[in-house]
């Protein structure tokens, strides 16, 4: 099963959903970590380091900060941005789909943006 990181500004109704499909999902929130408050870099490194696919909704610096890493050959965790104005059922939905049909390491070094239509 995928497992996760969500930056500080993640809707928490998506989380919520997410649980309430997969009970067993880890979720981890960032501002429930020491990274509370942390710049984007520094979340980055560490979702890589802890192997867990960053969920964001932060289309400007999130992605900056990862394109960046990329190019001095830096690892960078699956990133999944989602738009702020998608139904929260259907980044819901999406996630659910991309969780039942694909593992982590599939996700390495990809930025992918939700909803995918």
């Amino acid at each position: 099963m995928l497992r996760f990181a969500a930056d500080e500004n993640f809707n928490n109704d998506i989380l919520r959903g997410l649980r309430r499909l997969y009970p067993e999902i880890e979720i981890i929130r960032v501002q429930d970590t020491d990274l509370y408050e942390a710049d984007d870099p520094a979340v980055l490194e560490w979702a890589v380091g802890q192997g867990l696919i960053l969920l964001t909704h932060d289309v400007n610096t999130m992605t900056k900060y990862a394109y960046e890493r990329v190019v001095i050959d830096l690892p960078i965790p699956g990133i999944f941005i989602t738009a702020t104005h998608a139904p929260v059922g259907q980044i819901i939905d999406e996630l659910a789909i991309i969780m039942g049909a694909s593992d982590t390491s599939e996700w390495q070094g990809k930025i992918t943006f939700i909803p995918l239509r």
